[in-house]
């Protein structure tokens, strides 16, 4: 094909394009309908056409195109790693905050040479355009690097299938108003990330119809100094957090152990002594009350010392509560830090964490488990209260809070009683 052809077909398919785009609907109908006779009219027109005039109106067709683009006035940051966001169109003027790659920002103002006027979060200021992806270039790298929620509306259970069909299995059923991390949008499907699989390290996907899916699409966006600054100050807090709940742990595992040693003492002491007096009674009713005033008081230590870690990342197979841990040595690490020794794996805390108790009898430090398709467990949560779990969801999501139904629930168990 030879270059004039090749831009007659451009221009052909893009001015049809063109006329009809700019019709009202009934217009747009009786175009369809006639497209052929359009077309072959259009086509006379182009065969006395000189390729001066047929690349001008590909031009003119591209632009128009091009203005209609969702992706027009955003630009998504391809720098290596983050670009510096200024006050002023200038490399000498203040930082006002750092555009990581694949971050998004409106493009408010391009301005003649290499920078541009852009708001991204609560940003707004100077880039250089040079490390933007801006306009139909930017279409890949937001598939790459932005990420898709899918909402349930129109029903209060869904049913999660295992294939893209009403006739394939259900894996979960999910509730109306939680959000899911989208892995792939189809026509009429959409596949959500319900979990990591722990036993896998692989995500636990499933399939929901979209008529019953709302999607929504969320950008990474710049960070301001204040709040690089605030982000840096709550990750050094929570690194506090947890070395000062293991020191206070040493220190309450050796006066337990002193208390233990005295009351060695105190018994072997004994032991020379009658017994037979009168002993001394005490009310059971009371000693109850304050069993389980005390249990509550720890809980919620436990639930809140949890909740320091919301925002840190997940890591298949981690136990750190600051540089990643996978659910189930999240949920380990926090009830070690208190004295507590549970199982590795959120399977086998299924079985013999604590004791088992009902929905019912819910309560917060209590750990929720989900099941995969075969009734396995592959997840756990710790309950907050209030309908609300703390967990590490996945790999795109870190340490998050969720509704406590976002899967179909298998068992509950309490380990502080």
């Amino acid at each position: 094909m030879n270059i004039r052809m090749a831009v007659k077909m451009a221009a052909l398919i893009g001015m049809t394009v063109l006329a009809v785009s700019r019709q009202t609907a009934d217009a747009k109908a009786d175009t369809l309908v006639s497209a052929e006779c359009g077309i072959a009219g259009i086509s006379e027109i182009l065969d006395s056409t000189s390729e001066k005039a047929l690349k001008s109106a590909y031009d003119e067709v591209k632009r128009y195109i091009d203005s209609k683009s969702p992706y027009n006035n955003i630009g998504i940051s391809k720098a290596d790693s983050y670009v510096n966001i200024r006050k002023q169109p200038s490399t000498d003027s203040e930082i006002v905050g750092k555009l990581y790659r694949g971050s998004a920002a409106k493009i408010l103002e391009p301005l003649p040479g290499d920078w541009a006027k852009i708001e991204s979060g609560d940003v707004v200021g100077y880039i250089a355009t040079n490390y933007l992806a801006i306009g139909e270039s930017a279409k890949d790298m937001v598939e790459k690097y932005a990420t898709k929620y899918a909402k349930v509306v129109n029903t209060m259970t869904l049913r999660v299938r295992e294939q893209p069909s009403t006739e394939s299995r259900t894996l979960d059923l999910i509730p109306l108003g939680e959000e899911y991390v989208v892995v792939k949008e189809y026509d009429d499907w959409v596949e959500i990330v319900l979990a990591t699989d722990e036993g896998t390290g692989n995500e636990f996907t499933g399939f929901i119809s979209k008529d019953y899916a709302e999607i929504r699409v969320e950008f990474q966006y710049a960070i301001s100094v204040e709040e690089e600054l605030r982000r840096k100050r709550l990750q050094e807090e929570a690194e506090r957090a947890e070395a000062e709940r293991k020191r206070k742990l040493a220190q309450e595992e050796a006066e337990r152990k002193e208390a233990a040693r005295k009351a060695a003492e105190a018994a072997k002491a004994s032991q020379s002594k009658s017994n037979s007096g009168s002993g001394s009674s005490s009310s059971s009713s009371s000693s109850s009350s304050s069993s389980s005033s005390s249990a509550d008081k720890k809980r919620q230590e436990v639930v809140n010392y949890a909740l320091k870690f919301v925002g840190n990342p997940y890591k298949w197979g981690g136990e750190s509560l600051t540089k990643g841990a996978d659910c189930s040595g999240f949920v380990q690490t926090i009830y070690k830090d208190f004295g507590y020794s549970i199982p590795r794996v959120s399977r086998d805390q299924a079985k013999s964490a604590g004791i088992k108790v009902s929905e019912s009898d819910l309560k917060p430090g209590d750990l929720i488990f989900y099941a995969n398709n075969k009734g396995v467990v592959n997840h756990v949560a710790m309950y907050i209260g209030n309908g609300k779990i703390v967990h590490a969801a996945n790999r795109r999501q870190g340490i998050i809070v969720s509704n406590y139904k976002y899967r179909k629930i298998h068992s509950i168990r309490r380990i502080i009683k």
